[in-house]
């Protein structure tokens, strides 16, 4: 037992310390870290968690002989154009991939061993042989960049959130998806984490009746902050970057917050004392009422420490029945839980073992021509209640309606 204390002791330090498995074996005098790629290992909540203990029993079955041509961009701290596996899966080609940064762009080509690459999106968009494109840029540009995508006749996937601040692009971009007629999706990683997954099929199967009552938690602790574009992310208001938690009422019931009251806190941490949005909070407590009549309180932190019962969860209460880690209620068939399986070559990868199934779906909404899991309605009541709760929380916590989507 003591041996494999000092096992797991050991992988712990050198999780912590940004260093692999396989560096660790080489010895720690031959790694080399910026002190920057150390902040971003060990600061960045969620994305070491795979969530899994095993892969599904399932057997992937394709529903196509096609392929998509994918264009990727975005290559910065968290490496997302490359981290969700568009390279890897069997119905996907990979035509272009761009980065404002000459360096990153190179990288991301060689990581997903593309030949092609482009100085900006706004280039990339222009070659017709695209026919999907990714967005992994910075938040705030996430609804100019996607816009422009539709606008090229081009389906369109992001990283979160939909919209960044602005009620006014929720709009813009919920009516450029109507009048193209073409695929959005959201990639939000709760939406494939075991226990959402789980809470969703409860929830179809009508296993939990009426919800009354939901919360969700996105714990992001950072000490020092996170290097971002144009310091995006410095004193970001907690709850601009909401979909995590959302996500466990609004992806488990495809529902709405209708009404919200948010009580932020003030920091200690010097980049909430003077920043671009003039946002003096770091953790903003959200409670909102649901289109179902219930109530949902929706967490996000990034100055408190400890994961709780996890990063990145959440847990609902209904008529029926509840989920607390699993389901307890009055409903004894329920239905099939297990996520689906991956294509061949395609990993989970991180934020519970989200990634390669956001990816799939996606991939097989095009193909089969249907609307994604997490389309632009779903997004942006995932996005647009925590705009509303900052609004609120600035306002000592009064209730303010929020912006309704039905796509």
């Amino acid at each position: 037992m003591k041996e494999l204390n000092n096992q797991s002791n050991r992988r712990n330090f050198i999780k912590l310390t940004g260093i692999g498995i396989g560096a660790g074996i080489l010895g720690m005098n031959q790694i080399a870290c910026t002190n920057r790629e150390k902040a971003a290992k060990t600061t960045i909540q969620g994305f070491e968690d795979t969530g899994s203990a095993a892969e599904s029993s399932k057997i992937w079955t394709p529903v196509s002989s096609r392929k998509v041509r994918v264009g990727l961009v975005g290559y910065g701290v968290c490496k997302f154009a490359a981290a969700f596996g568009f390279q890897d899966h069997p119905n996907v080609d990979i035509v272009a991939v761009s980065d404002l940064i000459p360096e990153r762009c190179a990288k991301l080509a060689e990581v997903t061993k593309c030949n092609k690459t482009y100085p900006s999106l706004e280039e990339m968009v222009k070659d017709d042989n695209i026919e999907a494109i990714f967005v992994a840029t910075d938040a705030p540009s996430h609804a100019r960049h996607c816009i422009e995508v539709l606008n090229h006749g081009k389906h369109v996937a992001t990283a979160v959130p939909a919209v960044f601040g602005s009620l006014e692009d929720a709009e813009k971009l919920f009516e450029t998806v109507k009048r193209t007629g073409l695929k959005y999706m959201m990639f939000e990683t709760s939406m494939f984490r075991e226990n959402l997954y789980a809470m969703r099929q409860i929830y179809n199967a009508g296993a939990f009746g009426t919800v009354v009552y939901a919360e969700g938690e996105y714990w992001h602790y950072s000490e020092n902050g996170i290097d971002s574009f144009k310091k995006w992310r410095e004193g970001l208001p907690p709850q601009w970057y909401p979909t995590h938690s959302d996500a466990y009422y609004i992806g488990v019931t495809n529902g709405t917050f209708t009404e919200v009251s948010c009580l932020g806190i003030p920091s200690a941490m010097e980049r909430y004392h003077k920043n671009q949005y003039n946002n003096p909070f770091a953790t903003e407590i959200a409670l909102y009422r649901t289109s179902e009549g219930g109530t949902a309180r929706m967490g996000r932190s990034a100055d408190t420490p400890g994961h709780g019962y996890g990063s990145e969860t959440g847990r609902v209460r209904g008529t029926k029945g509840s989920y607390y880690d699993k389901y307890d209620g009055v409903v004894e068939n329920l239905p099939d839980l297990e996520r689906p399986p991956l294509p061949p070559g395609v990993t989970s990868g991180g934020h519970g073992g989200s990634h390669g199934r956001l990816t799939d779906e996606f991939v097989s909404a095009i193909l089969q021509d249907r609307k994604p899991l997490v389309d632009v309605a779903m997004a942006l009541n995932m996005t647009v209640g925590g705009i509303v709760a900052h609004q609120s929380a600035m306002k000592d916590g009064e209730w303010l309606k929020v912006p309704q989507f039905k796509f």
